[in-house]
């Protein structure tokens, strides 16, 4: 009998351990959760140069309004529209380079594009851009048979051509879209980038993807959503 009222108190303490125990980790998996909510980036980062480091800024602080802006541009788009930056006035956009007779890394670009496209298609604060990276050949007609190919919605989406060398110098100079380990290029040397570009209202860069990578292009929805509320 005292052998058995011995074991029923093992029992006992073993099952108030047992509680106690998963009590704790209980405990810890909410902690560890609040710890990753806490922990947050409360703004999205900024960029400036073709290094991609990270910058965080306050928005609407001096800091940020000082820092690197995408400048005024003229274009046209497919429906023979001049495309300016006043086209983007308080709006998010997304920015690429692209060829319409692009064999390999483009018909990708643009499909991943168009799945953006549809994610914010009625959400007039977000707009996209994609730039021809051969615009003596992507004339106005060819950038409309395109757009018409691939879902793209007209003022939603701008394909634009222009002068080759405004062009290029937005693409190296001002988005900072093709880093080759820092090895200067000139207006000679051809534009090849699969990076997608996230452009906030203040035209500032707020984000560079992989336009290839189904991942990044989720992250890429993710950092569009967190954009708008910062208002």
């Amino acid at each position: 009998m005292k052998l058995l009222l011995e074991r029923n108190d093992y029992r006992i303490l073993f099952l108030f351990l047992f509680i106690i125990t998963i009590g704790c980790k209980e405990k810890l998996k909410k902690e560890e959760i609040k710890v990753v909510e806490t922990s947050r980036v409360e703004f999205l980062p900024y960029y400036n140069d073709e290094s991609f480091t990270a910058n965080w800024l306050t928005p609407k602080s001096k800091e940020e309004k000082a820092f690197h802006k995408i400048p005024e541009f003229n274009l046209t788009n497919q429906l023979g529209e001049k495309v300016s930056h006043k086209t983007f006035e308080d709006k998010i956009y997304i920015t690429d380079f692209f060829f319409t007779s692009c064999p390999g890394i483009c018909p990708k670009m643009t499909k991943n594009m168009f799945k953006i496209q549809e994610e914010f298609k009625n959400d007039s604060d977000v707009l996209f851009l994609s730039h021809s990276v051969t615009p003596g050949i992507d004339s106005v007609a060819v950038l409309n048979t395109y757009a018409k190919n691939n879902g793209v919605i007209d003022h939603k989406w701008h394909l634009v051509t222009g002068d080759r060398n405004e062009i290029y110098n937005l693409a190296r100079d001002q988005y900072f879209v093709e880093n080759d380990l820092g090895i200067p290029k000139d207006i000679n040397d051809f534009l090849h980038t699969e990076n997608f570009l996230l452009i906030d209202k203040e035209k500032h860069i707020r984000g560079i993807y992989n336009g290839l990578n189904r991942a990044s292009i989720a992250q890429l929805i993710t950092d569009i959503k967190a954009l708008k509320k910062e208002g």
